[in-house]
């Protein structure tokens, strides 16, 4: 029986979303857990004084993507330093089990998982596209969890059950939601505000989150352009805002988009052009290629095909999306884990 296993990864919400599953459910499950992220990021604002934890502990890591030179030997000297001070970690603690679910935070927990004897990585890639880190430590891992890859022995995205639990089918288009994420996205907002002066005539309602920076801007708008629409510029209740929607459009990065797909909810994805890969683009090509979403490109936004996407067959889309992904992924992976760990 395992008694502590390691959580890694993190600096954006796609990253500790699925940390936080993992988290949740070794807790239910009596497993102590040690989360291991960056000082740099939102690692600390999710975990610092979480009591589900035997230990969080936040190493000042940071990125090498994108370095250059001297400043790239730092950071590779910095990883390689929390490296050995996580091994000297795991043989404090006993761990065998490391579970990464990537990006910048995750680098020297998932290098000492690979060099410590006896030690089991798993791995959660949460884009099509596989982050640096993953590219590089895949090659020792026990096991890949992705929602994108085939070969995944659980393919399906570890999403909250409020998302499917306030899930419908949607047989007309009454309201349209606009999701740019808790920063949100400026592109966006200004379709939304293009695009709203007609979706009014229609008699449809709209649903905006706007981002913290942009609120005032946009709401602004609305007031001038008479259109009492819901505007905010972060909410915890999501699912309840999807959940009166029955269309959005939205950015693609994999949590929200499977959140999307779990709420059966159709889908205009405008992916963030500069996403790391254009790894945003791929995930919702990934539903696009089923013939599940939406999808144009920042640089090719047409008013005149988001209107014809409005005259689809959004029933059949909304329909097909309840087969797309099931609940309980995070369960099913931790039951693999916990198998693996008693050969």
């Amino acid at each position: 029986m395992i008694e502590t296993v390691v959580v890694t990864g993190g600096g954006t919400g796609g990253h500790l979303k699925v940390a936080d599953a993992f988290i949740e459910e070794f807790y239910n499950r009596g497993i102590n857990v040690i989360f291991i992220g960056s000082s740099n990021g939102q690692d600390k604002a999710w975990f610092e004084h979480d009591r589900r934890l035997k230990k969080a502990i936040f190493l000042d890591t940071k990125g090498v993507v994108n370095k250059k030179g001297f400043a790239k030997f730092i950071s590779l000297f910095n990883i390689f330093s929390k490296t050995l001070y996580c091994l000297s970690l795991y043989s404090k603690y006993k761990i065998k089990t490391v579970i990464s679910v990537g990006g910048f935070s995750a680098a020297a927990a998932t290098f000492a998982s690979i060099l410590k004897m006896n030690c089991k990585l798993y791995i959660h890639e949460q884009n099509s596209k596989m982050g640096k880190l993953n590219q590089i430590t895949s090659k020792f891992a026990t096991e890949i969890f992705s929602s994108f890859d085939e070969n995944s022995l659980v393919r399906d995205y570890p999403v909250s059950n409020e998302f499917f639990n306030c899930a419908r089918v949607r047989e007309k288009i009454k309201t349209i939601a606009f999701f740019g994420g808790s920063q949100g996205a400026i592109c966006i907002n200004d379709f939304a505000l293009k695009v709203a002066p007609k979706l009014n005539e229609m008699g449809i309602s709209i649903i905006h989150q706007t981002g913290k920076s942009d609120f005032e801007r946009v709401k602004k708008e609305y007031e001038k352009l008479n259109i009492n629409a819901d505007v905010f510029d972060f909410s915890k209740e999501i699912p309840s805002k999807m959940s009166k929607a029955d269309f959005a459009v939205s950015r693609a990065g994999a949590s929200t988009l499977w959140e999307l797909c779990a709420n059966s909810l159709p889908t205009f994805f405008i992916p963030y052009k500069h996403a790391a890969g254009d790894h945003q683009y791929y995930n919702a090509k990934f539903l696009k290629d089923k013939g599940l979403c939406f999808l144009q490109r920042e640089d090719e936004l047409s008013e005149e095909y988001f209107f014809e996407v409005l005259k689809s067959d959004i029933h059949k889309i909304s329909i097909e999306l309840i087969s797309s992904i099931s609940p309980n992924a995070i369960a099913l992976i931790v039951n693999i884990i916990l198998e693996n760990n008693k050969k």
